[in-house]
This record gives structure tokens, C-alpha cells and sequence, in this order.
């Protein structure tokens, strides 16, 4: 398990996506799992940095596992702001057009609809996201 800690800045998420794609670089992980992972990370941490923290700048943790079998990789976005699961949110009506469409909760829907496995979690004052995708 590596971890991260940077500020939960907008600015910081090609940082997160080098560190998860330095980790991935070790195993061979197919070209569209990889895009699918960065999106993800594109998502979930521009999330952070725009809704968790009211009032200044917070911290944010990532933290990525992989297991052998079968090859999964698991990454954790970790964050001190107010308490939030996005999982609660009702999915998007994808058969409306854009413009009938309510703002909002696309990002997410797109994330657990790629990803094997999206779970959320608050505990001792910190929101837990985790993502899990299978490489092979």
C-alpha cells in the first residue's frame, strides 16, 4: 500500500494521476482500465477540491492497493471535509438531452459504471471513497 497527501487543490490532480499511474506502471494493466482509473481520479479528486472543504483548503489522502489475485487495483480517496456520499445521489436520466437534463451527478454515474466496484465510507471524521478496478 502507497499513499499520497497533498492539498485537496484542483491543481493537484495530475499529481494524483502520476502517482496512481506510477503504481500501475508495474503491472500490465490494459490501456482502456488505465483510462478509465484516470477519469475516475479526475472525477473523484476535482470533487474534493470544489465540495469538501467550505472555507479555505484541506488536506486529501490517496491511497492505492493492488492484489494479485485476481490483478485489482484499489484506490481510496480520503478527506477531512464535511461528511458526503456521493453514492446517495439518484443517477442521471441519460435518456434526456443535456439541456433537459439536471446539473450534476454525471461524473459520479460515469465512475461507477466503469469501475468493478465504488464503496464509501465516513469514519472517525473522514470520508472514504474507494474505487476498485480490475487490470487484466
Amino acid at each position: 500500500m502507497k499513499e499520497l497527501t497533498l492539498d485537496a487543490v484542483v491543481e493537484n490532480i495530475d499529481k494524483v494521476t502520476d502517482f496512481v499511474n506510477n503504481e500501475l506502471d508495474a503491472y500490465d494493466c490494459l490501456m482502456k482500465a488505465r483510462m478509465q482509473i484516470n477519469v475516475a481520479i479526475d472525477e473523484l479528486f476535482g470533487n474534493i477540491a470544489h465540495y469538501a472543504y467550505e472555507k479555505g483548503t484541506g488536506k486529501a489522502t490517496v491511497r492505492i492497493e493492488v492484489e494479485e489475485e485476481p490483478l485489482t487495483v484499489s484506490i481510496t480517496f480520503i478527506d477531512s471535509g464535511k461528511p458526503f456520499n456521493p453514492l446517495d445521489r439518484p443517477e442521471p436520466d441519460t435518456t434526456l438531452s443535456a439541456q433537459e437534463r439536471a446539473i450534476g451527478g454525471l461524473g459520479i454515474f460515469l465512475v461507477k459504471k466503469t469501475m468493478d466496484k465504488v464503496e464509501y465510507l465516513y469514519q472517525n471524521g473522514q470520508n472514504m471513497l474507494t474505487i476498485k478496478k480490475k487490470l487484466g
